[in-house]
């Protein structure tokens, strides 16, 4: 495959079909939150599944609007070259330098409009992710309060400086580490910063009541609908490539004979994710876990948002094979040895698969120094955003409640929440597992 990407410097606009062909594909990429979206609510119980949905809904209405109203300020560079520290001889872009409200967006390029909407996609499909951790749990307006702060604050500073000449960006610039920091769909910024939201929610908001009884092992919780979880894996397919495509597109300016292979590596990754998470439950449990399947597939689908614009077809589907066995042993480790309670499994799926794929893209890159580039980044959202997280979420925690009361958590959420299940016509067993 031929290298798309080069040493960072200035990119050349993109050709007209181009721009045409990454609005096709960006139409198509929120497929992959609506993906996202349905497996929180198969992977959740049966008496909180509308207020799974709709909460789902609610948090991407409010990243949406708080990207356009203030995040989108600090992610882009429409007002200017953005705000720079000059530190032992270096620049290092730290902030975004846009107007307030989008103001002048229709006088931006073609390109830069492109730049800006996939961003609004890649904060909807972030905020989503840890409302699947919180599900059973986690109050409505906690989960649009989240959203808020990621899109405001967390989301837009991250974004500047991996996509939009930020100083991830410019680590090949700066200390000639590769083409600095790549991260063409999001594993990082979308996934890898989800992941660690989740994590963080986890431990404000604390498990669910019988999860881990203080004698015995843990309360198996498992998910109400395995069929909404499955038909969301291959829905959220449609919507990776679209994201893998556009991404590879806009932030690498690959030319469009790249990305027939980058769609290829993207389906092979997922596919190698698949076999080999089913081979491991098959193996530990005697049959295949259909749940545990999915999440596998799913973290396939998040290492090739690193990795499928930069690898070949065979080390795309390693990728995904490492993905694969890695997601239900990480589960499992989660919450037998650790006691997370995870429904959606997010943390395992999008925060260590984007580690996956994004340590591959530095193993596989052509370049030199690409490698010390990815480490860099990762260690810096690791080290940073992680505890920025967990601060932020216990803060607001204070002012709005991320637990919802024991009654509300006994009848259900939708009861509780919306006053109505959302499956009247069904009998909804009592949870013999409450305490």
């Amino acid at each position: 495959m031929t290298p798309i990407i080069s040493p960072a410097g200035p990119t050349p606009p993109l050709p007209e079909a181009a721009i045409v062909l990454d609005l096709l594909l960006l139409v198509l990429a929120p497929l992959a939150i609506a993906g996202v979206a349905l497996i929180n609510v198969g992977l959740g119980r049966s008496r909180s599944a509308a207020q799974a949905l709709l909460g789902n809904m609610t948090i991407i209405s409010t990243a949406l609007i708080g990207f356009a109203l203030v995040g989108a300020t600090f992610a882009t560079n429409l007002g200017g070259p953005g705000h720079i520290l000059n530190i032992a001889g270096k620049p290092w872009n730290w902030l975004g330098e846009g107007p307030f409200f989008l103001i002048g967006i229709g006088n931006a390029s073609a390109q830069s409009q492109l730049e800006i909407l996939f961003e609004f996609l890649a904060v909807a499909l972030a905020a989503i992710i840890p409302w699947g951790s919180g599900a059973d749990r986690l109050r409505l307006s906690a989960g649009s309060a989240i959203a808020a702060v990621l899109s405001i604050l967390v989301f837009p500073l991250l974004a500047h400086w991996v996509w939009t000449g930020g100083w991830l960006a410019q680590l090949g610039i700066n200390f000639g580490a590769g083409a600095g920091f790549i991260d063409p769909a999001g594993a990082a910024t979308v996934h890898l910063l989800g992941g660690l939201s989740a994590l963080a929610v986890v431990w404000v908001a604390g498990s669910r009541r019988g999860k881990f009884p203080k004698e015995g092992f843990a309360t198996a919780m498992p998910g109400h609908n395995a069929v909404y979880i499955l038909f969301g894996c291959l829905i959220a397919l449609v919507g990776w490539l679209g994201f893998n495509l556009a991404g590879a597109s806009l932030w690498l300016n690959a030319p469009l004979a790249a990305l027939p292979v980058t769609a290829l590596n993207t389906m092979l990754t997922a596919a190698g994710a698949l076999a080999a998470t089913y081979t491991v439950t098959r193996v530990r449990f005697g049959k295949p876990d259909a749940s545990l399947c999915a999440n596998g597939w799913l973290a396939g689908l998040v290492a090739s948002s690193a990795s499928a614009a930069i690898l070949s077809p065979v080390p795309a589907l390693l990728v995904g094979v490492a993905a694969g066995i890695v997601t239900p042993l990480l589960v499992e480790v989660l919450e037998l040895a650790v006691t997370v309670d995870d429904p959606s499994g997010a943390i395992t799926v999008h925060a260590s698969g984007a580690l996956i794929g994004l340590i591959a893209a530095g193993l596989f890159a052509p370049l030199p120094g690409q490698f010390i580039a990815q480490l860099v980044g990762i260690a810096t959202i690791l080290g940073l955003f992680l505890p920025l997280l967990y601060l932020l979420f216990k803060i607001l925690n204070r002012f709005v409640p991320f637990r919802v009361d024991p009654d509300g958590e006994r009848i259900g959420m939708d009861l509780h929440e919306l006053g109505g299940g959302a499956y009247p016509e069904f009998v909804i067993h009592r949870d013999d597992s409450y305490r």
